[in-house]
């Protein structure tokens, strides 16, 4: 069996699902004869031609905004935003088109497409690269917000999401897109949207986290494994709509949650986590729930980076602090 990194498994997916149906289209600035901003795309125009990899102008509306009016009429088009942070021109198309074809239409029409964008820091990019600002998309309804992380993940669920009648959000974590490789069979099966990932059983404590996160979440459950405290680790995967009941069913069993995200702290996907944990599961709560987040400010450069995110030394303080309650 092969093994892929994260960008290799992206790449894999969109061509296995572009061989298997002629209306999935790729489209975006440099993704046809460059291969895409990242190489996500690579090779794909020599294969599927310039009618179905196209390259095209510089300006984000129109893009996302080509690819609603394709999706509309059967298409299934996936449009690349070189970085999240150039997703903002496109607000206006994604949230009052994408987002409420279906409703507004009663159902006559739908939006089958996947905005691909890579998100986060972790790369030393200079300003307007490095944001985590799913927690905005996630609370639009209509739009399917997932992050993959991991190449198995990434592949699965992009295929999931390409297959899916609506619009969905395809996150790619930079950080992690060439952090290792793994096996991973090249033969169409998608991964289940709207679910999380146990990624590791535990009883002491449960970890939740998504995207790049996930590496160092992973790490400090190893660490403190020696210590003897076993975490069970929770991909959260789909951000949106959230699956609340595999994290309760852990936190029912543990007792005890720290969540971890690169996003900012207010007003995030931790904190309605945090929320709903306190609605539904307090009486299975031992201690607090811990936030291990990015903070309230613009994602410094790279100087500042790993003083920004959150590390492994952070996620073990927060996971002893929420032990100590007795």
């Amino acid at each position: 069996m092969a093994e892929y990194t994260l960008l290799e498994a992206v790449t894999r997916a969109l061509h296995w699902e572009m061989t298997a149906d002629e209306n999935v289209v790729v489209l975006g600035e440099d993704v046809g004869v460059n291969g895409g901003v990242f190489r996500a795309t690579d090779g794909l125009q020599s294969v599927f031609g310039e009618e179905r990899v196209i390259d095209t102008p510089l300006a984000e509306s129109v893009i996302v905004g080509m690819s609603i009016g394709m999706a509309a009429q059967g298409m299934k088009p996936i449009p690349e935003l070189q970085f999240m942070g150039f997703i903002y021109p496109a607000l206006d198309q994604i949230i009052n088109h994408a987002a409420r074809l279906r409703n507004r239409t009663r159902g006559r029409l739908h939006c089958p497409m996947v905005i691909r964008a890579p998100f986060g820091g972790g790369i030393h990019a200079p300003e307007h690269h490095s944001e985590s600002t799913e927690a905005f998309f996630a609370h639009m309804p209509g739009i399917r917000v997932v992050i993959p992380s991991s190449p198995a993940r990434a592949y699965g669920l992009l295929l999931a999401a390409i297959r899916d009648p609506d619009p969905v959000l395809f996150l790619e974590p930079k950080r992690i897109y060439r952090f290792g490789k793994q096996e991973l069979e090249d033969k169409g099966d998608a991964l289940p949207l709207d679910s999380c990932f146990v990624l590791r059983d535990g009883i002491d404590i449960t970890l939740v986290s998504w995207g790049a996160s996930i590496k160092e979440t992973l790490e400090a459950a190893r660490q403190l494994a020696r210590v003897g405290v076993d975490a069970e680790v929770i991909d959260v995967a789909t951000i949106s709509p959230l699956d609340m009941d595999t994290i309760l069913d852990s936190v029912s069993r543990t007792g005890r949650c720290v969540i971890v995200h690169e996003a900012a702290r207010s007003f995030g996907v931790g904190a309605e986590i945090a929320a709903q944990l306190a609605c539904e599961g307090i009486t299975s709560l031992l201690a607090p729930v811990k936030r291990v987040a990015g903070f309230d400010t613009v994602m410094p450069l790279y100087r500042h980076e790993e003083q920004y995110m959150p590390g492994v030394n952070r996620i073990i303080e927060a996971v002893k602090e929420s032990m100590g309650y007795r």
